[in-house]
């Protein structure tokens, strides 16, 4: 018993997934006790250090941009089939799960890991140096999907509230498709090197300068773990997801806390990858992951929660209030000013993090 604990804790991120799938099959679909809920919450813990350990390594072997892509989508693939599944068993209550999932994970990445990021970074060696125009174009499009799908519905006309179309759907969702496509193809291929990272001196950096590359057996593994580990934080979030949304309307808090709570479920891996790599003097990597999964949250997300709602009952709610209009335009304002010079200190990590506070308190007390 001893040797196995001793090879689990030595393969832990091997065994976690694995154990957490386990208990995913053994937990699906039951009725759950308090101790059973927390065991989960353990495992899904460990399941998205999991999944960080793995894409980091696959990462590693593929480069930047291409290790940040793959993180964030593997993250956006968990927050909408999380929204998807919710929403199927939810009725009308989580009509407006899918604007409060994608509206978190904006915030989140925008303000939370961005300033997180460019504090550690700041802290670390007096300035966070980032690509402007790598960094720019990738809050450009941040930007303009928000807007798009989550500003422009509360001020269209041809339904009642803040709800598009059919047709308006349709419209938000390809041009969410394109827009993501386009970036992906920018960041990927066409203008690779405005996303790799920056030192404090200005270098770029093509690679890790200090570690030899996994090998190509090694990232399929990874790659094969990965893939485990999102199978098992969908599984578990789902089985915990009642109890959060039960002590959430024990406690007497907006219904939109439940969106909350799922974005920073399924943004954790990202907050760890980024606050490391800041660490490491690659602040384009922290940005990188932060806008990245920001841009595959609404881009991904929107066109899934439009093919759902085809076979779903009640409205879709995508509209902002005008508290979170006001948080969105700040946030653009304020990330503007911070991207255009490439350089940023203590300061702009602040005030992005003091938004991010500000996120937070309003969305428990609106």
């Amino acid at each position: 018993m001893s040797r196995l604990v001793r090879i689990c804790v030595k393969h832990w991120a091997t065994a976690l997934p694995v154990l957490a799938v386990v208990l995913l099959v053994f937990a699906w679909g039951r009725s759950l006790p308090g101790p059973v809920v927390a065991l989960l919450a353990c495992f899904l813990a460990g399941a998205v250090l999991a999944a960080v350990h793995h894409a980091e390594v696959v990462a590693h072997r593929v480069g930047e941009p291409f290790g940040s892509l793959v993180l964030a989508v593997a993250v956006t693939i968990i927050e909408v089939a999380l929204i998807v599944t919710l929403m199927a068993d939810g009725g009308d209550k989580s009509s407006s799960l899918a604007r409060d999932t994608v509206f978190a994970a904006v915030m989140i990445t925008c303000n939370g890991i961005v300033g997180v990021s460019l504090l550690v970074g700041s802290l670390k060696r007096k300035v966070a140096v980032f690509n402007a125009e790598g960094t720019g174009a990738a809050f450009a499009t941040v930007a303009t999907l928000a807007g798009l799908s989550l500003a422009l519905p509360t001020f269209t006309t041809s339904t009642p509230g803040p709800e598009f179309t059919p047709t308006q759907l349709i419209f938000a969702a390809v041009a969410a498709v394109v827009l993501y496509g386009l970036f992906v193809m920018t960041q990927t291929w066409r203008h690779r090197d405005y996303f790799l990272p920056v030192t404090t001196q200005g270098k770029v950096i093509d690679g890790e300068e200090h570690a030899d590359p996994p090998s190509r057996r090694v990232s399929r593994i990874s790659l094969g773990l990965l893939a485990i580990s999102l199978v098992a934080v969908v599984g578990l979030a789902k089985g915990v997801s009642p109890t959060i949304e039960s002590g959430v309307e024990a406690a007497g808090m907006p219904a939109a806390v439940v969106g909350v709570v799922i974005a920073l479920l399924v943004l954790l891996p990202e907050s760890i990858a980024a606050v490391r790599a800041a660490r490491r003097d690659r602040v384009q990597t922290s940005l990188n992951l932060a806008l990245g999964s920001a841009v595959a949250s609404i881009g991904l997300t929107i066109p899934a929660v439009a093919i759902a709602s085809i076979w779903m009952n009640g409205p879709l709610l995508l509209g902002l209030g005008a508290t979170h209009m006001v948080l969105l335009t700040l946030t653009v304002a304020v990330g503007t000013l911070t991207i255009v010079p490439g350089r940023a200190t203590p300061l702009q990590g602040g005030v992005h993090l003091s938004l991010f506070a500000a996120y937070l308190v309003l969305a428990v007390n609106p």
